[in-house]
This record gives structure tokens, sequence and C-alpha cells, in this order.
């Protein structure tokens, strides 16, 4: 491992310990208590070897990170600021990270009953869970065929895995509409 990846690890690990015994927290990116990133001002370290594929897939060096709890710990720590770059962020440290498309992926929607409504849970790869509504929005995303993301917290998106965008099909009224969260979402404005 280089140093500042090692440090990152480190720095990610402390922060995490914070949290540690949490049940998982419906939205956060991770499926734990988010950070507290907008209070987090730490020194910009420079750029860490790190990117995430179109698909989700997160690379350190070239070699694909299999490890999904580095990955989930990295997801919570990850935040697009102002300047429109992806920083992974702790205490003490930021470094910039690449991201080609959209950092993480929706791998599946499913159907829920919230305060007698509909509302759709959207499971992230990274373990986290959001709730299809006003605040997310779904956007048709051009650079991916007309799929469709989501807006997440600290300037994150997700993008639909192509199973989950089928099941969000399935889901859909005759009309292609969704509705969750008291809100009508319209799949055909995606195509």
């Amino acid at each position: 491992m280089d140093d500042a990846y090692a440090r990152l690890i480190k720095n990610a690990s402390a922060a995490s310990q914070t949290s540690e015994g949490t049940p998982t927290f419906s939205g956060s990116v991770n499926g734990h208590q988010p950070y507290p990133l907008d209070k987090w001002s730490p020194t910009n370290c420079g750029f860490v070897d790190i990117a995430i594929d179109r698909d989700g897939r997160w690379f350190h060096e070239g070699s694909e990170i299999k490890r999904h709890e580095l990955v989930s710990l990295f997801a919570g720590l990850l935040r697009r600021e102002e300047d429109g770059c992806y920083y992974l962020v702790t205490p003490v440290e930021k470094v910039e990270v690449d991201v080609a498309l959209h950092p993480l992926m929706v791998v599946d929607a499913t159907p829920m009953t919230a305060e007698g409504e509909p509302v759709l849970a959207l499971v992230l790869n990274t373990g986290g869970v959001f709730r299809l509504n006003a605040e997310t929005g779904l956007q048709p995303e051009a650079r991916a065929a007309g799929a469709a993301c989501v807006n997440l917290p600290n300037g994150l998106s997700a993008l639909f895995t192509r199973a989950a965008w089928y099941r969000l099909v399935e889901l859909a009224d005759e009309d292609g509409n969704i509705f969750s969260g008291g809100e009508r979402f319209s799949l055909l404005a995606n195509h």
C-alpha cells in the first residue's frame, strides 16, 4: 500500500469507530449512521489513485477493491464539492478520487408502505437504502442510455443498474408512472 492509501484507511477506520454497533440506518449511503461530512473541513491532501468506474466498482491503482466493507466505509466518506470533484473526507484529511459517471449504483427498488402510502426503497451497491421521494428525485441520465439516477446527500448520485431499472419498469402503472413518497415519477420521461 502506498502511504496515502494506508493513511486514508487508518483515518477512515478511526472515524468509523464512533459509529460501531449502530443499527442499519436508512438514508445513508452505506447503511450506517452518516458521518458529519458537512462539519469536517480537513486539509486537501491531493489525489489518491482511487477510481470508481461506470458500474460503481471501486479501484485502487488499477486493481478492484474487492472487500465490500472497505468500499462501504469509503462510500460513507465520499462527498462531491462545489468544484465538481469527488473527495474522500476524514476529520483530518481529504483526498480527491476519480469518478467515471456516478459514484453509487441503485441495485434494487423494493416496494414498501410508510405512513399508509406507497414508498420505494432504493437499495445501493454500498449497503445504503433511500426512499424514492421529492428529495432524491428521478432524473434521466443521457450518458447511460437514458437510465435514471437519483440525488443523494453530500452532492452524490446513484445510477440505476439495468436490473434495478427493469424492476422499476415492472412496478410502474400502465402510464409508466411510479408513486413513492407522495410523489409521481414518470419513467417515460427517461426515454
